[in-house]
Formats: structure tokens, sequence, C-alpha cells
């Protein structure tokens, strides 16, 4: 029997003027946007750390490094299918992802559901395999003064059968 494995990603981006705003694949009405050398979707970075380092197999720096511009604003989502098709050829599956935002605005709940299936797709596992959440910094540091936002993503996987 194979354990499963667990790896928790982290990413945080500071506000920037426009928006809309990208996060789990989706564009939320928004007057900022995460600024980033990709689209800036904390979400996407966070739960491709999580695969990746669950998996030992490797971070979304050394796969999408800031410093070759082909990934100037490249879609997140291309980068965390990418990140799924190099779990699954080391044998590999995502049994569940859980996600957790930590921002002031905007509010996660209107849009979770849209958020979890286009990471579902994304993963290709069911809706209830994925979670996504939202929390305030109750106004305390620079999340709570609406600098930006951080975004914790825990991912389970296990060997494929």
């Amino acid at each position: 029997m194979t354990l499963p494995r667990v790896g928790v990603g982290y990413d945080s981006h500071r506000f920037a003027a426009g928006g809309p705003m990208r996060l789990g694949g989706i564009d939320l009405p928004s007057e900022v946007h995460c600024a980033g050398h990709s689209d800036g979707d904390a979400i996407c970075h966070a739960v491709t750390d999580a695969i990746l380092g669950a998996a030992a197999l490797g971070d979304i720096g050394e796969m999408f490094p800031d410093t070759d511009v082909a990934n100037r604003g490249k879609d997140s989502v291309v980068m965390l299918q990418a990140a799924h098709t190099r779990l699954v050829a080391a044998g590999y599956a995502v049994t569940n992802v859980d996600v957790t935002v930590v921002t002031q605005q905007p509010k996660i709940g209107p849009y979770r559901q849209a958020i979890r299936q286009r990471l579902a797709d994304t993963l290709a596992v069911d809706i209830d395999q994925v979670f996504v959440k939202g929390k305030t910094n109750e106004g305390m540091g620079w999340i709570g003064k609406g600098e930006g936002l951080a975004v914790i993503a825990v991912a389970t996987v296990s060997r494929a059968v």
C-alpha cells in the first residue's frame, strides 16, 4: 500500500491598479490585480507548488523562472497544467486540494464554485476533491491594509493505480 503524500504551497502578490483580478483561472471584477511576472494568479501558483512539493518534483520557480521572458504574462492555468503533467508522468494522481485565500478584497465566496470547477478540471479530479475558502486578515498588516493577498494551498497526492 502506498501512503498519500502531502505538499504545501504558498504565494503572495501585491496589488496593482487596474482589473480584473485573476484567481484560480477565473477573472474576478476588481479595481486591482495581482502584480506578477506571469498573470499573477496566486491560487494557481500556490496549488502548483503544493502538487509539485507533495511528490518532490520541484517548484514553480524552477519550472517557470521569472528571469525567463517567455513567462512574462503567462497564463497560470497553463503552468498548473504543466505541473500536473509532470506529476502524472511521475506516477502520481491528485487526491485532494484545499486552498485558503487571505485577503480583505475581493470576497472569494461568490466565485468559489467557479474557481473550484476550474481547478478540478485542470487537475482532472472531481469538484468535491477541491475546496477554496477566503479569510480576511482582520485589518492587520499589509493584507489587512489592502496592499495585496496571500494564498496557502495543501495538496494530497497518491501513486496512481
